[in-house]
């Protein structure tokens, strides 16, 4: 039976979960790695397999046993239908009345409006995660065609949900007094940095601001995680365990 979990070298000790896949964005970054992904399945799945926004009911109950589910990671689940969700989400309490683990479940997505009907539904060991790459819209349609940072960031801060992540891989250019700030108004539970691991041609941040950005972060209470960062690494700080720096 194709469960269609997978890996993810995003998050530690994360696992997905996929029974919605697909996705309309056209990231320019998804395409040497979920797209090409989903190519494998052409002989499971032609829907899997081209990409198309698509839902797996059968694989509802095959929640993966790992400390962190990834809930439908190979997609963006902004284009799953109302009936979709609530049966994503009635999953994962079920899960969470029957599992001996106790698992920490990531949902995330570039339209973060499309989950404000389900925030009161959610149990409290659900993350909501956005990516948020840049805060600079001019020329983004370049990147992808979700929508563009400042909308997405204030989709995000708008949501009324205690638990936030953000995503800033892969890093576009952007500019550390506005960027941080928006990051400090989202107030995430922790940011995940990272460069361009598959080589897309991005216009990234240089090391500086990578630097400024972990710091401002880090004195402000936000904790710092990432990989991918070429030649140099993230450490804790001395003195506070939720602080970090660059190196």
């Amino acid at each position: 039976m194709n469960t269609g979990n997978t890996g993810t070298n995003m998050y530690e000790s994360a696992t997905t979960w996929n029974p919605f896949k697909g996705c309309k964005f056209d990231c320019v970054y998804c395409i040497p790695s979920f797209q090409r992904q989903a190519k494998r399945q052409k002989n499971n799945c032609m829907k899997c397999y081209s990409y198309t926004p698509h839902f797996h009911e059968e694989r509802l109950p095959s929640i993966p046993n790992s400390e962190i589910v990834f809930v439908c990671g190979n997609s963006d689940i902004s284009f799953a239908s109302e009936d979709q969700m609530i049966l994503v989400i009635d999953a994962i309490k079920k899960n969470n009345l029957t599992s001996r683990r106790k698992k920490i479940f990531y949902l995330q997505t570039k339209q973060p409006s499309c989950l404000k009907p389900y925030l009161k539904m959610l149990p409290e060991n659900v993350i909501l995660l956005t990516t948020l790459e840049t805060n600079r819209d001019a020329g983004y349609e370049k990147v992808s065609k979700a929508p563009v940072p400042s909308e997405r960031f204030k989709q995000f801060k708008e949501l009324d949900y205690p638990r936030k992540v953000v995503t800033c891989e892969p890093a576009l250019d952007f500019d550390v007094d506005v960027f941080s700030k928006w990051i400090m108004g989202i107030k995430p539970e922790y940011i995940w940095l990272g460069y361009d691991s598959k080589n897309c041609g991005l216009i990234e941040p240089p090391i500086e601001k990578m630097r400024e950005l972990t710091e401002i972060l880090s004195k402000n209470g936000i904790l710092v995680r990432g990989k991918d960062l070429r030649d140099y690494r993230l450490h804790k700080s001395k003195g506070s365990r939720n602080r970090v720096g660059l190196t």
